[in-house]
């Protein structure tokens, strides 16, 4: 029995499997959905699916600079005890293999890539991932700097993976800095790298504010407008202090700024460091984590 791409496009929305398995099945199956999806089953792919649909907001992120191309991935799990788990670990260094030897444009390209080391692509890879752990796995987010200076920064096990990206001359080794610079991103989470990036919108907003701050205090609401302006703009100084990553104080030294520490600690080894760009990734950010009562589930399944 002869199948259409209608019927691969059907079986995934039944069965919630990737488009290829699908196909494989229809294959083997000579186009009969039914047997289709009990092929699936057996396979236990379709089980997989199953889970896909659980959330899964721990997990890790991991960072690290593999044949001199930086890169920082997200796998998510459903439990923070498989965040630890060894298979899992090699799984995330494994896309980020995978991502650094593919380099695909997007998330749904390394998905159809070939899994580092193996003739599976990395959905198909993940998906065995879920039959092994017995939990829903997900790659979710990542991310590549293919030039410049790359230094990595893992933060409590995977909790957060941070990778930060310079521009080095003088040939100097510039890995600490970019680590102590990793650290600060990864503890204060800024909003913009340098205050050049704050956008119009955002400072007439944090002007609006702080105006109707001094409008509301009767010891300011009188004083002339040039003295409000002049002190809403120290006022901003302490917004790109306290926002922008180059202008905030150096956590490991409170009296110069990170843009100061790099100019610093670059100049003593010889040579000159610039700050290109980073990327910050918090495990399970942004994710709504299904908050439940243990004992009120176990009660549920017995009843």
């Amino acid at each position: 029995m002869a199948f259409t791409a209608a019927d691969v496009k059907n079986l995934r929305e039944m069965t919630g499997v990737g488009m290829m398995d699908c196909k494989k099945a229809l294959v083997a199956s000579d186009g009969d959905m039914d047997k289709a999806v009990e092929y699936l089953r057996e396979k236990g792919l379709a089980a997989s699916a199953k889970k896909a649909g659980r959330i899964a907001a721990e997990g890790m992120a991991y960072a690290a600079v593999i044949d001199g191309v930086g890169v920082v991935v997200e796998v998510n799990a459903e439990t923070d005890f498989v965040g630890k788990n060894e298979k899992f670990v090699d799984f995330v260094k494994g896309v980020a293999a995978t991502a650094v030897a593919c380099k695909p444009a997007d998330l749904d390209a390394l998905m159809e890539c070939k899994y580092n080391g193996t003739d599976l692509t990395v959905l198909q890879q993940q998906q065995e991932m879920v039959l092994v752990i017995g939990e829903n796995i997900k790659v979710r987010r990542f991310a590549l700097f293919t030039d410049g200076f790359s230094v990595p920064y893992i933060h409590a096990g995977g909790k957060i993976g941070v990778l930060v990206n310079l521009e080095v001359s003088g040939g100097i080794d510039a890995t600490e800095i970019g680590k102590n610079v990793a650290m600060q991103i990864a503890a204060l989470n800024p909003r913009f790298w340098d205050k050049s990036q704050v956008t119009q919108d955002v400072l007439d907003e944090e002007k609006k504010i702080m105006l109707a701050q001094m409008a509301n205090d009767p010891k300011m609401a009188g004083k002339p407008d040039k003295v409000k302006e002049n002190i809403v703009a120290g006022k901003l100084n302490k917004f790109y202090a306290e926002n922008c990553l180059m202008q905030q104080e150096y956590v490991k030294d409170n009296d110069m700024s990170v843009e100061k520490y790099m100019e610093s600690a670059a100049k003593a080894l010889g040579g000159k460091v610039t700050f290109k760009d980073a990327v910050r990734f918090e495990k399970g950010e942004g994710i709504e984590k299904k908050e439940s009562n243990f004992a009120e589930e176990i009660a549920s399944m017995i009843k």
